[in-house]
C-alpha cells in the first residue's frame, strides 16, 4: 500500500465536509492576536488608555474574561456556550472589529503590523462563535503538535511529499484520539477496520469521528 492509499488521508478530507469540522480548522488564536497588540504597546506605557495598542489589548482582555466566565459557570455545556457567546462576546467583537477599521497606524511600526494581522484574519477569528464545541483558543491544537515539530529535522528525509503528507496526516488521528482519551491503538485500529471512503455521508462519517458516541468503549480506562 502506498502513501497516498492509506485511509487516514482520506478521513481527514472527508471529515473535513462536516461544518464543525471546518470551524476547528479555521478558527484562529485569539492568544496571537493579542500578543501582537501586546508588543505593540510603547515602553513604559502599558497603563496608558488612551494608547491605541493598550485599547487593542484591552478588547481581547475583555474577550477572554467573558469566555473564562462562561465557562466556569457552564463547564461542558456547549448549547449554552454558544448562546452566552453571541449574547456577550459577539457584540464586544464587532465593536473591535469597528475599532480597528477607524485605526490609521504609521506605516512600519508594531501597531500596524499588529491591525493588519487582525483584519487579514477576522473571518476565521470568529468561526468559534458558530459552535459551542469550538475552542476560544487554539492553545490546545499548537501544545498537540509540539511534538512532531520537535523531530521536524527528521521529516526532511521523508520519501516523498505524500509520504510526508501521510505521516502528518497519521499524526493529526492520533492527537485527535489523544484529545478524546481514546485508546490511540484501537482507534487507528478502528479507522483501517472500516476504511473510511470519499463516497460516505456526513452521518457515516460522524460515526468515525473520535467524538463518536460509538468509540466510547475504546476510552483509555487504565
Amino acid at each position: 500500500m502506498t502513501a497516498s492509499e492509506l485511509p487516514f488521508p482520506i478521513a481527514l478530507i472527508a471529515l473535513a465536509k462536516c461544518r464543525l469540522a471546518w470551524a476547528l480548522f479555521e478558527n484562529w488564536n485569539k492568544a496571537h492576536i493579542r500578543r501582537y497588540f501586546i508588543d505593540a504597546v510603547p515602553k513604559g506605557k502599558q497603563y496608558d488608555y488612551s494608547q491605541p495598542a493598550v485599547q487593542g489589548v484591552q478588547y481581547c482582555n475583555r474577550l477572554f474574561a467573558i469566555e473564562d466566565s462562561i465557562n466556569q459557570k457552564y463547564p461542558g455545556d456547549y448549547e449554552k456556550r454558544k448562546q452566552l457567546r453571541l449574547e456577550k462576546e459577539k457584540p464586544v467583537l464587532e465593536a473591535f472589529w469597528s475599532w480597528l477599521e477607524q485605526q490609521k497606524p504609521a506605516r512600519n511600526t508594531r501597531m500596524e503590523k499588529a491591525v493588519n494581522y487582525v483584519l487579514n484574519r477576522r473571518e476565521t477569528a470568529q468561526t468559534y462563535l458558530e459552535d459551542g464545541r469550538c475552542s476560544f483558543t487554539n492553545n490546545l491544537s499548537e501544545n498537540a503538535i509540539r511534538p512532531f515539530a520537535v523531530g521536524r529535522k527528521n521529516w526532511l528525509f521523508s520519501d516523498s511529499v505524500e509520504g510526508a503528507n501521510a505521516s502528518a496526516v497519521v499524526y493529526t488521528m492520533v492527537e485527535m484520539a489523544k484529545a478524546h482519551d481514546l485508546n490511540i491503538y484501537g482507534y487507528l485500529k478502528f479507522l483501517l477496520e472500516h476504511r473510511p471512503t470519499k463516497e460516505m455521508t456526513d452521518d457515516q462519517l460522524a460515526e468515525l469521528a473520535p467524538w463518536s458516541e460509538k468509540l466510547q468503549s475504546i476510552k483509555n480506562r487504565m
